[in-house]
């Protein structure tokens, strides 16, 4: 067999050997000099703000008057993969004596939500949005099942 004389020598393997180590204490030396971004949790939990991009809790926005624009079509419910939020509508009758569909409850479960923001999408009004709480630590699992809906909330009028 015929090696190379400068490739496979001591020497040779000693001075790749040093660029190498060289190359990696560079980059840590460059690294050990930036501003640190670290966040000091959960000292500093009210200041926290997660990126824009966010998908924390998945909530109904309210105005003042607790009112929301949820209209109990279900299409969220219908584009949800894995059955985690759960709609319920009632007929009640207006003024003019016209049949109108209103949200009763409007249930959803955190603990089996995969975030895949897929009812945000579907809902034609904008009536629910992801918010910026990521702390969902809780012992009982039936704590994760919120009702988005107030009591006696109404539906805005667009």
């Amino acid at each position: 067999m015929e090696y190379k004389e400068e490739k496979d020598s001591y020497f040779g393997n000693l001075t790749r050997a040093v660029g190498s180590l060289t190359a990696g204490m560079k980059t840590s030396i460059r690294v050990f000099f930036r501003k640190k971004i670290t966040e000091q949790y959960p000292e500093n939990r009210k200041e926290l703000r997660m990126f824009d991009r966010f998908r924390g809790t998945l909530t109904m926005p309210h105005n003042e008057n607790n009112e929301h624009r949820c209209v109990a079509c279900g299409l969220c419910q219908m584009a949800c993969p894995n059955g985690t939020i759960s709609v319920t509508g009632e007929m009640v009758e207006t003024e003019e004596g016209k049949k109108k569909k209103i949200l009763a409850a409007y249930e959803y479960d955190l603990g089996s939500c995969i975030f895949c923001q897929l009812c945000v999408n579907a809902c034609p009004h904008d009536a629910i949005t992801f918010d910026q709480n990521f702390e969902h630590a809780v012992f009982d699992r039936s704590k994760l099942i919120l009702r988005l809906n107030r009591e006696g909330s109404k539906v805005v009028q667009k």
